[in-house]
């Protein structure tokens, strides 16, 4: 396994409903999640990205417009 650190961009937001973040890495599909507060949204989306990791999914690139 890789075992590099890899640094990743999240874009999140905090959903006026129900005032919860909201977040997701762009290129990684499936990573996303959410939290009460972003401390706990970030936790949520690093163990997503570990999951999906293991799992093989491939990381698209994504190029800047």
């Amino acid at each position: 396994m890789d075992t590099r650190k890899r640094v990743y961009t999240a874009v999140i937001e905090k959903c006026p409903d129900t005032g919860l973040y909201v977040g997701y890495i762009p290129g990684l599909r499936g990573a996303h999640s959410q939290g009460e507060t972003m401390d706990e949204l970030n936790h949520n989306l690093k163990e997503v990205v570990e999951l999906l990791l293991e799992d093989g999914e491939p990381i698209t690139k994504i190029m800047a417009q």
